[in-house]
């Protein structure tokens, strides 16, 4: 059935598909020690081909896939019997509505002959085409594309209504069943009589901790009972009593959730029932776990793994001093709260974490004021709203933080915020596509679509902000706090550099003021300008410095604030002979897209073109924006053809 390479250090070549009949609820002895076997097998090399990832420096989620292979054999020996002719029938897609367990993904594609076995050497590679989460027609033998929470049961429903006749499993989470896409994917499943079999990895972990210390009241089983599913508890690593369980399920009709207990990365040696699972396992963890494991040449192989890769240098800004912006966000916000006093700021300011915490800074909020901070789970559009209702009173504002690629899931909530005038200062990281191994589900690329008010006599008072450096960003998040409305900020996963001017002085230096719509002259040019902000701008400011170099004179404007023309900049842009905007946003969707329209408005007669996210991901960090034509490069090239 496949065809494996001995270099593999992890045999998968003991990997036997065993083929399992569920209308026979008790394994025998042979199907049992094999099961077994391909289980250890299985976590053996998800550990292994992981692990290479973080000495890679790549991330890489190591628990989620780890935990869920007792699940993923029993499927996959249940889809054997259904290819063999057996009943029922099953549908030979293993469909995981948590993104990050991709690892599964792509083992069972090298199990299944569909992907050579040496690929996962290069898990989360630049153009490896092995990303953090799968991708469909990315991928051979991934058959599905998956990534934000709570979005696959729904998709997985309608899978199961054209497929009527099969059994349809799903491996859930219980973080993706906080989102409320599965409460109303629940309720269909059971009105319809869906045949969809859950296979909820119910571990009390997530991101920021436990939820059942941060979300009391809140419990799968009881919340997919309450929507009517039959549901199944028992312990996930009881292979016995968890395949009897799977056959009952498989068996009776209409939508059955299996709820399987365990703690996260159960016997792996520092990480079990820890939240440090959900991320990649430490190479040196690894090597322990693999020597205790038997597995001596994959530890040697994981010894003799280096670093990746890193980015190119850049002229016209400190790569000395690079700031972290959405970690700066939680220490910024720190500092302005501190100067209130705390009855005062336990009356004015809510900071509500979606889980990630860490990932856009707010963990330094929690640490140093509780009294204000709002663990939410994983539940955006809901605690944007709770945000904006705490906001609706003058005086008063929600903090809210999340990944930008879920601004989407909350822009109906941004329109309802800004019909009730209420004070949001919301933080997105992970911005644009820079530094994002996984990949294009995570990019956060339609940022613009915050913007969604009307012109109506400037009632609206929304406002978008991107700054290109961590002084920038002080200055503005700074500046834009005690602001009324709806404030996004953004940032990006990557840090970014202190830009610097002709004399190497920051440009944004100590005196700097930030001015909410007023774009700032980077580089002067009387050849055309190029316009950026965010992470693209010290891309920018390198091509603009070549370009100089080369005999063109080309300026650099920084336009930090998004939705907002500043009629002195535009009339001085409206007046050159060219304009590029060059960002990390959708080409089809961001600033440059309107841009040019504004600028004819204002009499502009130059060339103009706008670059941006225009492709599909292609793995990797760094990487990603110059495969998107978004390095220094590919901003020179896009300039040199506007200047003809």
């Amino acid at each position: 059935m496949m065809s494996v390479a001995t270099e593999f250090p992890v045999p998968l070549s003991e990997y036997k598909v065993v083929a399992l009949n569920p209308n026979q609820p008790k394994l025998t002895d042979e199907q049992k020690t094999q099961l077994a076997a391909n289980i250890k097998v299985c976590r053996d090399a998800i550990i292994f081909f992981t692990a290479i990832a973080d000495a890679k420096g790549l991330g890489g989620h190591t628990g989620g896939p780890y935990d869920t292979v007792p699940e993923t054999v029993i499927m996959h020996g249940m889809m054997e019997h259904a290819r063999n002719g057996g009943t029922p029938d099953v549908l030979p897609v293993f469909f995981d509505e948590a993104g990050h367990r991709v690892a599964t993904q792509y083992l069972m594609a090298v199990l299944e002959g569909d992907m050579d076995v040496e690929k996962l050497f290069h898990y989360r590679e630049y153009l490896s085409h092995l990303p953090g989460h799968p991708e469909k027609g990315f991928t051979p033998g991934v058959k599905f594309s998956s990534g934000r929470l709570g979005h696959m049961w729904p998709f997985v429903n309608g899978v199961a209504i054209a497929n009527s006749d099969k059994v349809v499993f799903m491996l859930g989470s219980d973080g993706s069943q906080m989102e409320g896409n599965d409460a109303e994917a629940a309720r269909l499943a059971v009105a319809q009589k869906l045949n969809v079999k859950l296979l909820v990895d119910d571990n009390d972990v997530t991101i920021a901790g436990h939820p059942s210390d941060y979300l009391p009241g809140f419990n799968v089983s009881e919340t997919l009972e309450g929507h009517g599913l039959k549901v199944d508890i028992g312990d996930g690593e009881d292979l016995d009593g968890l395949y009897a369980r799977m056959c009952a399920a498989v068996t009776t009709d209409g939508p059955v959730a299996l709820i399987n207990r365990r703690k996260m990365c159960p016997g792996v040696e520092g990480l079990e029932g820890s939240a440090h699972g959900h991320d990649v396992i430490k190479t040196a963890v690894a090597i322990d776990y693999l020597k205790a494991n038997g597995r001596e040449e994959a530890a040697e192989y994981l010894g003799s793994v280096t670093k990746g890769p890193g980015g190119p240098t850049y002229q016209g800004s400190d790569a000395k001093s690079v700031g972290k912006n959405r970690d700066l966000f939680g220490k910024i916000v720190n500092e302005i709260l501190d100067e209130i006093p705390e009855a005062d700021r336990i009356a004015s300011v809510k900071v509500f974490d979606c889980d990630l915490e860490g990932s856009c800074g707010l963990n330094h909020v929690r640490a140093s004021h509780p009294e204000v901070f709002v663990r939410g789970g994983i539940m955006e559009r809901g605690n944007f709203s709770a945000a904006a209702g705490f906001g609706f009173e003058k005086g008063k504002q929600g903090i809210f933080a999340t990944f930008s690629a879920f601004l989407e899931m909350v822009v109906s909530e941004i329109t309802m915020a800004r019909l009730n005038d209420s004070n949001v200062l919301a933080h997105f990281s992970h911005a644009g596509c820079d530094d994002m191994a996984d990949n294009t589900c995570h990019f956060g690329l339609n940022n613009m679509f915050a913007a969604n008010g009307l012109p109506d006599d400037g009632h609206d008072k929304t406002r978008l902000y991107f700054p290109a450096d961590q002084h920038q960003f002080r200055a503005c998040l700074k500046k834009i706090y005690g602001e009324e409305g709806l404030r996004f900020i953004f940032s990006t996963r990557s840090g970014v550099p202190d830009l610097l001017d002709d004399s190497g002085s920051r440009i944004f230096g100590d005196g700097y003021q930030f001015v909410p719509g007023k774009d700032e002259v980077i580089r002067e040019g009387k050849a055309g300008y190029i316009v950026s902000f965010g992470e693209t701008t010290y891309r920018a400011l390198d091509a603009v410095i070549r370009l100089k170099e080369a005999g063109h004179d080309v300026g650099l404007v920084c336009k930090a604030t998004l939705n907002v023309y500043d009629e002195e900049m535009m009339a001085k842009l409206a007046a050159s002979p060219a304009v590029l905007v060059a960002e990390s946003f959708n080409v089809n969707t961001g600033v440059g897209s309107k841009f040019g329209t504004e600028l004819l408005k204002r009499g502009f007669k130059g060339n103009y073109n706008n670059i941006g996210t225009n492709k599909e991901g292609s793995g990797g960090l760094w990487q990603q924006m110059g495969y998107q034509g978004l390095d220094s490069d590919g901003i020179m090239e896009s300039m040199k053809k506007l200047l003809g």
